[in-house]
């Protein structure tokens, strides 16, 4: 009888409880929770060093337009003209497609353009609505403003 006893607290020792299983789940919770908050921040961050990144790209791509055109294209051509060739005025001495398509931003939407900028007439801006996909908003981004 005695060698029964003693199996039997063996095995009781050998288990987990029902609160240990809990405590254990909740601390899993509690990391995953805050993993995920960290990666949303962190692809936040991505989704604007991206934008950074775009300006640099498409800016590179208006001055290769700038060389052989003589000059930017105009608000009204926007970055389409490094896509097709424009139709409307100022017509550019040599054009070449420059772009498969025009350029989405993170968040799907088309980056803007105009030229002359805001900021700096003398120079084309991009213009991306951020986040919330809302032109003229708190959260818009600009070349000018790097």
């Amino acid at each position: 009888m005695k060698m029964h006893s003693s199996i039997a607290k063996i095995r009781r020792r050998g288990g987990f409880t029902l609160l240990e299983m809990v405590i254990v789940l909740g601390i899993i919770a509690v990391l995953m929770g805050g993993s995920i908050a960290l990666i949303g921040k962190v692809k936040d961050g991505a989704k604007l060093q991206r934008v950074g990144a775009d300006f640099n790209a498409i800016g590179s791509a208006l001055m290769t337009y700038k060389i052989n055109a003589g000059f930017y294209p105009s608000t009204q051509q926007g970055l389409k003209a490094l896509v097709t060739k424009p139709t409307g005025t100022p017509q550019p001495r040599r054009w070449t497609s420059l772009s498969k398509s025009v350029p989405l931003d993170p968040w799907g939407k088309e980056y803007g353009y105009r030229f002359p900028g805001k900021k700096d007439p003398t120079e084309f801006e991009l213009l991306s609505s951020g986040p919330d996909g809302m032109e003229n908003t708190q959260d818009d981004l600009s070349s000018q403003d790097e």
